[in-house]
C-alpha cells in the first residue's frame, strides 16, 4: 500500500486558487448619494434638544427658588453640550450668540452604534 499523502502531485495552493472564485461576492454597484436622495423625508418633523447641563434637587429646594435664583449644572462654562434628535444623542456642540439669540454649533457628530 503506497502512501498517497506524501506525494500525490497536488499542491495545497491549487485548492486555494480554485476556491477563491467561490469566496467572491458580487459587489453592489457604487452610487454617489446626495441630499436629494432624501427628499421624501425633508418635511418629517423632528425634535432637536441642546442640553446645557443637568441638576438634581429636592422638591423643597425647587419650591424655594425665586426669580434670579441660580441652578448649578453639572457642566462648566465652555464645556461641550449634548445635542439630541428625537431623544437620540447625535452630536456635541458649543453655545454661540447669533443676532442677539443663543444658538448651537455642532463640533462633533456621534456615530450610531446600530
Amino acid at each position: 500500500m503506497s502512501d498517497q499523502n506524501s506525494d500525490d502531485g497536488v499542491e495545497l495552493n491549487q485548492f486555494d486558487e480554485e476556491n477563491d472564485s467561490d469566496k467572491k461576492l458580487p459587489s453592489a454597484p457604487e452610487q454617489d448619494r446626495t441630499a436629494s436622495d432624501l427628499e421624501a423625508i425633508f418635511d418629517v418633523p423632528v425634535t432637536v434638544s441642546a442640553i446645557l447641563g443637568r441638576s438634581m434637587m429636592d422638591v423643597s429646594e425647587l419650591l424655594n427658588m425665586e426669580e434670579g435664583s441660580i441652578i448649578p449644572l453639572d457642566r462648566k462654562v465652555g464645556e461641550a453640550i449634548d445635542i439630541f434628535v428625537n431623544n437620540r444623542h447625535v452630536a456635541r456642540g458649543e453655545v454661540v450668540m447669533s443676532e442677539g439669540r443663543l444658538g448651537v454649533t455642532m463640533t462633533e457628530i456621534i456615530k450610531s452604534e446600530t
